[in-house]
């Protein structure tokens, strides 16, 4: 077993996590502000390979031109002198007053227009920087009354909107595509794209659906009483999970955040195990960054974040080291076989068969045993969960 985290890995984690100061809605900063460039070098302390960033974690709202340009600059430096590379960025267009209606679905039309320009500027500096992902998420595109919002022209204009950044790449050439991040409440009512299937449903009504795919959370589908893992794998069958975000959530609350595994961990053991086992024949399902978007407890000074950052990765490779001993396990194996999830897999019909020929097979109707599923033989599912459970607390491999 080991710990030690390799660029291989692609662990990366948001600027607004490790920078979080502490501040909720009853109190104030518990720590101070970190630079970038210490920032920066203590996650390669750590093992990640890159850093991710909305344009307000880095520069203040409302930097001239020349006070951004100087804080791009040291970022840039910072990560030259690390290795560290931004495979996403992302616009913050829910903190500031002007965003209190939302930004693409604002039901002022200049706040929509100047959200546009704000995301584009920032969609032209993660190219320059090299990012290959833009997260769009809509914390203020939603509602708290009905009567308030137009759903149907909010999701117009929410259309209008990618389809523009969708024409302004593809007539660039930029090898960048953007990443939908449904949540269903917090900070607005209720969010517009609440969850993986709204989103999915939308990213179909595009023009440059191709373009644009999806940046599920933990903690947002959990929130809305949803099974993490099973959403993942939608998205994984849709080739829709451009991007993921990775932390700890208990429950139907609010947006807790915790570290990755300090929340629901059998669903973490069945999400790694996916991401790393369950591709095509077993391969690995996905090859993107894990990313970390989580928040330091408030309680913890700066040594705290750092021990919260390394539990991030620690926990996500020794989910990773007791998957893999899940799957080698011949106990496992047959448990799963018994269970007849392999079966799944094949074709319910037959190659080039047809409604008569289905309807003259009288195995599949007349002669089909629907008694013997009345006290017969289980599937065994429980016993595939204590096995999962088992490995999971070190008891097996």
């Amino acid at each position: 077993m080991t710990l030690t985290p390799t660029r291989e890995d692609k662990f990366s984690f948001g600027l607004w996590t490790v920078n979080y100061n502490g501040t909720d809605p009853f109190g104030g900063p518990t720590r101070n502000h970190l630079e970038i460039e210490h920032v920066v070098e203590k996650l390669a302390e750590v093992g990640a390979y890159g850093l991710t960033f909305h344009d307000d974690d880095l520069f203040p709202f409302g930097s001239s031109d020349s006070e951004r340009d100087a804080y791009i600059g040291r970022l840039k430096k910072a990560l030259a002198d690390t290795g560290l590379i931004v495979p996403m960025v992302t616009t913050n267009t829910f903190s500031a007053p002007v965003f209190k209606d939302g930004g693409v679905t604002s039901n002022d039309r200049a706040v929509r227009r100047y959200t546009i320009r704000k995301i584009l500027r920032q969609l032209e500096l993660g190219v320059e920087l090299g990012a290959k992902t833009f997260v769009m998420w809509g914390g203020r595109e939603g509602a708290e009354y009905d009567g308030a919002k137009n759903i149907r022209a909010a999701l117009e204009r929410y259309k209008e909107a990618v389809d523009f950044l969708g024409d302004y790449v593809l007539s660039q050439g930029w090898d960048i595509k953007f990443a939908i991040e449904p949540k269903p409440n917090e900070p607005r009512g209720d969010i517009l794209l609440p969850t993986l299937g709204h989103a999915i449903a939308f990213i179909d009504s595009l023009e440059h659906p191709e373009l644009v795919g999806l940046n599920p959370e933990v903690g947002h589908e959990t929130m809305a009483g949803l099974n993490f893992t099973s959403g993942v794998a939608q998205a994984l069958y849709h080739g829709k999970l451009f991007h993921i975000d990775l932390n700890g959530q208990r429950s139907i609350k609010y947006d807790q955040d915790l570290a990755f595994g300090h929340g629901d961990l059998h669903n973490a053991f069945a999400l790694v195990d996916l991401l790393e086992n369950g591709g095509v024949n077993g391969g690995q399902a996905y090859t993107g960054p894990r990313h970390f978007d989580y928040k330091p407890s408030r309680t913890e000074d700066e040594t705290g974040v750092w021990d919260s950052a390394k539990a991030n990765i620690q926990t996500y490779l020794l989910l990773k080291e007791r998957a893999a001993a899940f799957r080698a396990d011949p106990e496992v194996q047959e448990a799963l076989e018994a269970a007849k999830v392999f079966e799944l897999e094949k074709n319910t019909l037959n190659d080039g068969e047809t409604i008569d020929s289905l309807k003259a097979d009288r195995t599949a109707w007349e002669d089909f045993d629907t008694e013997a599923y009345l006290g017969g033989k289980g599937f065994g599912f429980v016993r595939i969960q204590q096995l999962a459970t088992e490995h999971l607390l070190g008891a097996r491999g």
